[in-house]
């Protein structure tokens, strides 16, 4: 199973859209089981995280590897879960 992470902030309301909208797409792609393998992860706090992402959240990732930043690139998700594993 895919892990999915998305480097958030708090008040974010990017970060908020693009959660929104990965999860319903992910639900719709790979089924309900798949949300539980994604984790959100407040950047504040983090100094690497903050250093690394700043204001580039939200940060989606799978398996640790960069997905998309600001907007959800549906068309890469696509690829991610139809990519042999």
């Amino acid at each position: 199973m895919i892990r999915w992470t998305i480097y958030s902030r708090p008040n974010c309301e990017l970060c908020e859209v693009l959660q929104a909208e990965f999860a319903g797409l992910l639900e719709r792609l790979a089924g309900p089981a798949a949300l539980t393998a994604v984790e959100v992860v407040d950047i504040e706090g983090h100094p690497e995280l903050e250093r690394r992402y700043g204001q580039r959240v939200p940060v989606l990732l799978a398996d640790g590897e960069f997905v998309c930043a600001w907007r959800l690139d549906e068309a890469r998700v696509r690829r991610v879960l139809e990519s042999p594993g």
